[in-house]
C-alpha cells in the first residue's frame, strides 16, 4: 500500500492537469499531502484485516462500509467525489452506480492479502459494489488488484498486459507519448485504469513509475496511486521512499500500515521471518540518509520520527562486543547488561566496545546491520538487542553520553536529551487509541 500512497501523495500538487505534462518535476513539495485515495486504501485496510482472509465477500462488504464511514468521518475533507461524499453521510450505505476511479485507488490491499487470483479478484469486486457497483466500477478495481498479485508473484511485464488485455479489454498498446498529448482529467476507471497500468508497464523503477502516472496530467494523484500500487509490487520501493511516506502521513495512518506489514510478515515493506529483528533498519537507513541530505530540524525529526516507528515494531540494533575467545562470535547469546561483563558457564567474558568523539566523550556504537557494522573495527561478537531495551539502559549509563547509530558511516548521534524525547514521542503513540 505504501506504493498508492506515495502515488497519491506525489501526484497531489498536479490534480487538475496543474502540471506541465512532464517527467521532469520535483518529487516532493510543500503542496505535497494525502487525499481521500490514501484514507480510503487504508479504510480498505483495515476492513480486511478486521474480517481476515478466510471472510466470506458479504462480510468484506459489510465490514468495508463500516470502515469508509469511519475513515470518512476522521478525514471528511480529504477531496472526496460528490456522489461518495453523499454517501459517506447516509444511513442506508446503497451503492449508488459509480463507473468512477475511486474503486481503483482504494483497493491495493487486495492485490496483497490472498493467495489465488480468483480470491482477489472476488474480493476487489466486493471491496467496489459497495458504492462502484457499475460493471466500469468493479471492472477497474478487479484489473488493479489482478495487477498487483501477478505482480507480487513474480509474473512478467508480459504476462500481466496479456492478462489484463484478455480478462478486462482495456487497450495497452498504446504509448504514453501517444495519450499524454490530449489526455486530461477524467475520473472514470476506464479512462484512468488503462492509462495507470500503461504508466507502470513503460517504467524502469517504482519512482520512474511514478512519473509516467504525473507526467499524463488529469486525475494525477488517482492515476500515481493505482500506478504506485503495482509499480511497488513489481518493483519494490526505494527505503528512503518509505520514510517519506511515513513522514506525511498521521500516525494512525501508520499503524494500519504497520499492522499490514506484519499481517504479511513484512516490516516497512521488507520481508522478513519472525524473530529477525534486524529487518526494517533499512528505514533507519533512509532517514540517516535524508538527514545527511538536509542537515536541519526537518531532517531530525524525520529520523525521530522513524526511530519512534521501529521501537513499536519491536525493532532491534546490533550492538558489538569483545570477546577473547575467539569461537564467541558463533554462539547465540540474546541477553547481556550493557556497561557490564557478561559471563557464560565456562567463564568466557565479553565487554561492550564504545566509541570516542572529539571531545573525548565516551558514546555507545550501534548499528543497523551486520554490514553497518563490520564496515570498521566493532568487537567480533555481535549482539542483537531491543532498540528499546538499548536506550532504556543507555540513559542509566553515566559513563556515556548517548548512542552513535552507524558511527563508521554516515551516522546519527543521539544525546540523552534526544533519547528521552525519544522515549516521550514513543510513549504517547503507546496511548494513542485508534
Amino acid at each position: 500500500m505504501y506504493g498508492a500512497i506515495l502515488g497519491d501523495i506525489i501526484g497531489s500538487p498536479f490534480e487538475f492537469d496543474r502540471g506541465a505534462k512532464t517527467k521532469d518535476f520535483e518529487l516532493f513539495t510543500k503542496g505535497c499531502h494525502f487525499t481521500d485515495d490514501s484514507v480510503m486504501t487504508l479504510a480498505i485496510a483495515q476492513a480486511l484485516l478486521t474480517e481476515g482472509t478466510a471472510s466470506s465477500a458479504e462480510a468484506i462488504k459489510e465490514m468495508v462500509v463500516i470502515s469508509m464511514k469511519e475513515w470518512g468521518k476522521k478525514y471528511p475533507y480529504a477531496g472526496y467525489g460528490g456522489g461518495f461524499r453523499h454517501w459517506l453521510k447516509q444511513k442506508d450505505s446503497l451503492p449508488y452506480g459509480s463507473y468512477g476511479n475511486g474503486s481503483a485507488m482504494r483497493v491495493s490491499a487486495v492485490g496483497w492479502m490472498y493467495d489465488s487470483l480468483e480470491k482477489t479478484r472476488g474480493i476487489a469486486k466486493a471491496t467496489a459494489e459497495v458504492t462502484h457497483n457499475h460493471p466500469e466500477g468493479i471492472k477497474g478495481a478487479e484489473a488493479t488488484a489482478s495487477a498487483i498479485y501477478m505482480a507480487r508473484n513474480k509474473a512478467t511485464k508480459e504476462e500481466i498486459k496479456k492478462y489484463i488485455e484478455t480478462e478486462f479489454h482495456y487497450d495497452l498498446n498504446r504509448k504514453l507519448e501517444e495519450i499524454r498529448p490530449y489526455y486530461h482529467m477524467d475520473e472514470t476507471c476506464q479512462k484512468t485504469v488503462p492509462e495507470a497500468i500503461i504508466a507502470f508497464l513503460e517504467a524502469e523503477d517504482f519512482e520512474d513509475a511514478i512519473r509516467n502516472a504525473v507526467s499524463l496530467g488529469g486525475d494525477t494523484d488517482t492515476l500515481g496511486a493505482i500506478t504506485g500500487s503495482i509499480a511497488e509490487a513489481f518493483f519494490g520501493i526505494p527505503a528512503v521512499l518509505i520514510s517519506e511516506c511515513k513522514s506525511r502521513i498521521d500516525k494512525e495512518m501508520d499503524i494500519i500500515l504497520s499492522e499490514f506489514d506484519s499481517c504479511l510478515g513484512r516490516v516497512n515493506g521488507e520481508e522478513c521471518r519472525v524473530g529477525e529483528g534486524l529487518i526494517g533498519n533499512n528505514a533507519i537507513e533512509a532517514a540517516i540518509d535524508q538527514f545527511y541530505l538536509q542537515d536541519d530540524k526537518n531532517g531530525l525529526l524525520l529520523f525521530m520520527e522513524v526511530m519512534v516507528s521501529r521501537m513499536q515494531q519491536k525493532g532491534e540494533l546490533a550492538v558489538p562486543y569483545v570477546s577473547d575467545m575467539e569461537f564467541m562470535s558463533e554462539r547465540e547469546i540474546f541477553k547481556a547488561q550493557i556497561g557490564q561483563t557478561f559471563s557464560l558457564e565456562e567463564d568466557f567474558r565479553m565487554k561492550l566496545e564504545t566509541v570516542t568523539d572529539e571531545d573525548g566523550n565516551e558514546w555507545m556504537g550501534v548499528f543497523t546491520s551486520s554490514k553497518e557494522m563490520h564496515k570498521g573495527s566493532a568487537g567480533n561478537v555481535q549482539i542483537n538487542q531491543s532498540i528499546e531495551e538499548i536506550l532504556r539502559l543507555v540513559l542509566d549509563w553515566e559513563e556515556i553520553g548517548g548512542i552513535v547509530i552507524n558511527p563508521f558511516g554516515k551516522y546519527v548521534r543521539l544525546s540523552k536529551e534526544l533519547i528521552q524525547l525519544l522515549f516521550n514521542g514513543y510513549e504517547y503513540y503507546e496511548n494513542v487509541e485508534v
